[in-house]
């Protein structure tokens, strides 16, 4: 006995428009720039939010993963919370360089003093200076070099 034929106007399982939607969503960050994005429709709410990861070999790169709402990871530890975190003091556009090629400010393992310059953050075509609040060891660089960053985002942290 032969199976119906498949119905193309039936709906496709849930599990299945969830990860097309994670997909869409996902692909819609990175046209954008955008750090997270939700939506909630008809009583479903997805939230896919970027988490930047810094990679030992170079430290000044990150690389973008999406993580689904809810999903916590316990190996890493918030930057937002450690005592030497440089927070965005704006929402604008972070550079390591004064300029395009020239050589960055600051990369993991220079030893700063408080007051040096530590990045630039460009807004409404102003270029910020963000300065190191205390003295120390540059450790971890949080943000890629020319991507927007958001008010309160960890940049740095200093040691």
């Amino acid at each position: 006995m032969a199976s119906p034929p498949k119905d193309k106007s039936a709906p496709k399982p849930q599990s299945t428009v969830y990860k097309d939607l994670i997909r869409e969503l996902s692909a819609l960050l990175d046209e954008t720039g955008l750090s997270e994005i939700e939506i909630e429709q008809a009583g479903l709410r997805v939230r896919v939010a970027r988490v930047g990861t810094v990679i030992a070999a170079a430290p000044s790169v990150v690389v973008p993963q999406v993580a689904p709402a809810g999903i916590i990871s316990a190996a890493a530890p918030d930057p937002a919370k450690h005592p030497g975190v440089v927070a965005s003091p704006m929402v604008g556009t972070a550079y390591l360089a004064a300029e395009p090629g020239a050589r960055p400010f600051v990369d993991v393992g220079t030893r700063v003093q408080a007051g040096q310059t530590l990045l630039i953050v460009e807004a409404m075509k102003t270029m910020n200076q963000i300065p190191a609040p205390r003295g120390g060891t540059v450790t971890q660089i949080l943000f890629e070099d020319g991507h927007p960053v958001e008010y309160g985002e960890p940049l740095m942290i200093i040691e």
